[in-house]
């Protein structure tokens, strides 16, 4: 499944209702599974964000609806980015299809005349 990083900012309800009830950390990520989508691993964070959170998700689709639900309740911003497996980059970047190099086989430049 795809894989997409949630970078959050609690809002100042957001740290209000976090500060009374640390268990709705859990609570949420079970709610993320509601979606369909599966919390990979979780990270408080110092800085200008509150949390990074890596998920599974079966889209772009479905990333981007779990993203405006979360947001949606008034407690959190989130910045949703998808991640790319080093070895896929890696793998397409070594692909015959390039435009920045010419192709194996042929000579010069790669530009139409």
């Amino acid at each position: 499944m795809p894989v997409y990083i949630l970078l959050s900012t609690l809002t100042t309800q957001g740290r209000q209702t976090l500060h009374k009830s640390p268990d709705r950390l859990e609570a949420v990520n079970l709610e993320i599974g509601q979606l369909g989508c599966k919390v990979i691993s979780q990270y408080a964070l110092l800085g200008g964000y509150d949390f990074l959170t890596i998920v599974e998700a079966p889209d772009n689709e479905t990333a981007a609806h779990l993203s405006v639900d979360l947001g949606s309740r008034g407690t959190v911003n989130i910045t949703t980015l998808p991640a790319i497996a080093i070895e896929d980059l890696v793998a397409k970047l070594e692909s015959p299809d390039q435009i920045g190099r010419p192709r194996p086989g042929r000579k010069g430049s790669t530009r139409r005349k």
